[in-house]
């Protein structure tokens, strides 16, 4: 919930069991990874990201009642956007969000469509990470603007005055056997329809993802070794008719290199009604990439805890 520059954002989880020890301490780690200005090709704004605790936990521990966490927006210069407003960015969702809710959208730092909200996810990704303790999750980059390496790809940016995409891949190991549901709740799917709410993510794939298209029968078939359900190979990413096979389970993210880059554009004006010359000022993402690895994290932990509370594989009262 909340916009870019409004006043806060946030998320309410439900469904948290009771028992879980849960201070703000708790988030540091993982929302420290996703600020920006942390690291070369980041937005230089700046903001706390203190988690504020509003309901759901009393003293340190989750009560089972909904959880309410939120963020202060405080660093915010929404002056940038008010200068631009006539003009659509090419590539994000100003001229669609004016169109569908009629010019009363908060567009400041995109609002809600900004990347600003995927804070939120992590928040959430923190909690479904403390309640899958024996499962391990990492992300990683594997590339930048086509590099092999962020730096390579962020100076890439540099140069050209442009932004640029990447790669996310995340691993999750010590998943059991059969987490998901056929058909519309596989966990392809629930894992695709959390990705695909991160904004700038274009594509999703698992294990061998869109090189299987390529590949033979024989090829693609993970050959099994032995009862414990371990394959010899992987090109499944650990899916099976979209159940857990108990391999590690691989997906890789496609994200779009930021609509709001420094390089001019044109777009149309829609008060002059032509087309204009323009380029973004104000602070913003050469790569929006660098900061999702703890974004896709948080989103295959949502995913997991849901599917392992669904099963009841955790209780609904932690002792700790």
């Amino acid at each position: 919930m909340g916009e870019s520059h409004g006043a806060l954002v946030g998320i309410v989880i439900d469904g948290c069991p009771a028992g879980l020890s849960l201070t703000p301490a708790d988030f540091s780690s993982d929302i420290d990874r996703r600020k920006g200005g942390s690291m070369l090709g980041t937005t230089p704004r700046k903001e706390a990201d203190l988690p504020i605790l509003a309901t759901g936990v009393f003293q340190d521990k989750t009560t089972g009642a909904p959880l309410t966490i939120f963020f202060k927006n405080e660093n915010v210069r929404s002056s940038d956007y008010e200068k631009q407003r006539s003009i659509p960015r090419p590539g994000h969702a100003d001229f669609v969000a004016n169109r569908k809710f009629g010019g009363f959208e908060d567009y400041r730092g995109s609002g809600h469509f900004s990347g600003r909200l995927t804070l939120c996810l992590v928040a959430a990704g923190v909690v479904a990470k403390k309640i899958l303790s024996e499962i391990n999750i990492a992300a990683r980059l594997t590339e930048v603007g086509g590099a092999s390496t962020p730096e390579a790809g962020i100076q890439r940016a540099i140069e050209q005055k442009d932004s640029v995409g990447g790669i996310v891949e995340c691993v999750v190991t010590g998943l059991p056997i059969g987490l998901g549901e056929p058909f519309f709740d596989s966990a392809e799917s629930l894992l695709a329809h959390l990705a695909f709410s991160i904004p700038a993510v274009k594509g999703i794939e698992f294990g061998s993802g869109f090189a299987a298209a390529r590949m033979t029968g024989t090829e693609h078939n993970d050959s099994l070794i032995d009862a414990s359900g371990k394959t010899k190979t992987n090109h499944a990413g650990g899916l099976v008719g979209g159940l857990t096979n108990g391999n590690p389970l691989i997906f890789r993210l496609a994200i779009k290199p930021t609509s709001s880059t420094p390089k001019e554009q044109t777009s149309w004006n829609w008060e002059s009604g032509e087309q204009e010359h323009f380029s973004i000022k104000g602070r913003h993402d050469l790569c929006i990439a660098l900061r999702v690895p703890v974004v896709a994290e948080a989103i295959a932990a949502m995913v997991v805890a849901d599917l392992m509370l669904l099963e009841q594989r955790i209780p609904r009262v932690i002792a700790q």
